[in-house]
């Protein structure tokens, strides 16, 4: 067997040190597996198994620590080893980073830790070595590519599953307790199809996500992404200056504000011939803080699959962007709905966060959305609360359901107190709820089945372009407001278990 060489661990207690060692671990095993990979693939024969294996992160504390009670993730919840694999120690650099020092910061004093980093035991798949404009596997005919099953590492689904996330995780007697929610493996699997489904890479993606079912909102976002690309920021007026600093659309189509200079690799983004099935684009800041927004398509098993896979990027907050069926007769179309609740019939979550689990609202978030709509909106008291109801919306994996027999979804929603129908936002916000993800949803009603009002193809083209720009304004703004008020007010101890994780 080819191992790439063991690294023993080293201990640190500077954050920056401990960083430098797991890029250094990554890059060894990352460069073994390539070139191996490469001589492969021209046709060298190889004997033995290739194999290298992720660094890994571990931490040992004999006390509990009292940390801050304000805190919602950086410390461990007790006594104990905890571990993690980690990967691409270049895309999550800063992450790393800050969550070793909040480590280090809050378990100081008399039982100061360390950090403990060396090679782990976990082979790296091949698969996710390959860089995102490789693509050697075509090259090699039917006997090659099988004999490369025999010769690598491929994907271990065991190693990738979310029962840290789920909460049923159960260590065994002498393993380290986890450190993280995410393994190395899981994250480098939804890098993957991260690419696959939104056609940008991930490295493109912002800490800010909006989520949205309708072409409308994204050919919004694209018209303002590029406008603010081609107004150059006044140096006169620093206030006025937004920080962001491209645009990029799916092939990675990268565009640069006026007075930013390309970057290199600018001008490998090409158009794909077709849209992926879940498009990304971006507004991105230098810092990563600016705004991604998804086409997620229609039903509650994409809104699933992609905010399954953003979720290992730890985003800041995810706001769904949609319309939905106003359930009261009091609705007018185009009436805002911001939701507080969520009656869960989308069934795509269903094992893996039970529905007799509450998704509660997050204060932050929703201050920050009825800031924006009466912002935007310039309506204030009365005003806005025509035109924006706070309550419980219902999502369902039925988009007919009002052909079912004998109105018992009616009766259901009724009971519920629902004010508003769609199919995605409460996957959206439970898979916050579940990943530890800020949440929230701001919907626009579209139609009123239950009271006669339904869309019809001229009403439905004047409504949508009356209401897309407002409402991805609002959404922008709510955003805007999150990141204004801090990322460490923004993670809500809501979303923590009782015995979490320390990475955020």
């Amino acid at each position: 067997m080819q191992n790439r060489r063991f690294i023993a661990p080293v201990m640190f207690d500077d954050p920056a040190a401990a960083l430098l060692h797991v890029q250094a671990i990554y890059n060894d095993s990352i460069n073994h597996l390539r070139t191996q990979l490469q001589h492969f693939v021209g046709g060298e024969s190889i004997t033995g198994h290739v194999r290298a294996c992720y660094p890994f992160v571990r931490v040992h504390t004999d006390t509990v620590v009292r940390a801050d009670s304000r805190l919602s993730y950086g410390f461990v919840a007790g006594p104990g080893t905890f571990e993690t694999t980690l990967t691409r120690p270049d895309l999550f650099a800063s992450y790393y980073l800050e969550q070793f020092r909040l480590l280090l910061k809050n378990h100081g004093g008399d039982q100061q830790v360390q950090l403990e980093v060396g090679t782990s035991s976990q082979p790296i798949p091949v698969h996710f070595t390959i860089a995102d404009h490789d693509h050697i596997e075509g090259s090699m005919n039917q006997s090659r590519r099988l004999a490369m099953r025999d010769l690598f590492d491929l994907p271990n689904l065991a190693a990738m599953d979310d029962g840290i996330a789920n909460g049923t995780h159960e260590t065994v007697p002498g393993e380290a307790q986890p450190l993280a929610l995410f393994t190395a493996p899981r994250v480098d699997y939804s890098l993957q199809r991260l690419r696959h489904y939104t056609g940008t890479a991930a490295e493109h993606f912002q800490n800010f996500v909006l989520f949205t079912n309708y072409q409308f909102y994204i050919d919004e976002f694209v018209r303002l992404g590029h406008a603010i690309m081609a107004r150059a920021v006044d140096s006169l007026s620093p206030q006025d200056d937004d920080g962001y600093i491209a645009f990029i659309e799916p092939g990675n189509v990268v565009t640069r504000r006026i007075g930013i200079e390309a970057q290199k690799g600018d001008e490998l983004g090409m158009p794909p011939p077709r849209l992926p099935q879940m498009p990304g684009y971006h507004l991105v800041r230098a810092d990563g803080s600016g705004i991604t927004m998804v086409n997620i398509g229609i039903g509650p098993a994409n809104a699933k699959t992609i905010t399954d896979h953003i979720a290992v990027l730890r985003p800041h907050a995810w706001l769904m962007l949609g319309h939905c069926a106003g359930l009261r007769n009091t609705q007018q179309l185009g009436d805002y709905v911001l939701a507080h609740g969520y009656v869960r019939e989308d069934h795509v979550l269903d094992e893996d966060l039970p529905l007799w689990v509450p998704i509660p609202p997050l204060a932050e978030v929703q201050v920050a959305i009825e800031s924006a709509v009466a912002e935007i909106t310039q309506l204030t008291g009365h005003d806005l609360k025509r035109v924006m109801r706070t309550g419980t919306v219902a999502s369902t994996d039925n988009r007919n359901w009002e052909l079912l027999p004998q109105r018992t979804p009616e009766r259901r929603f009724s009971q519920s107190r629902a004010i508003a129908l769609d199919m995605e936002s409460a996957t959206i916000a439970a898979n916050g709820f579940r990943f530890r993800v800020p949440y929230g949803t701001l919907l626009c009603v579209s139609d009123k089945p239950l009271h006669g009002e339904l869309k019809l193809p001229g009403m439905a083209n004047q409504f949508y372009r009356e209401r897309v720009d407002q409402h991805l304004r609002i959404g922008i703004r709510a955003l805007e407001l999150l990141r204004a008020r801090g990322v460490d007010k923004l993670h809500s101890r809501k979303l923590r278990s009782f015995a979490e994780v320390a990475f955020q």
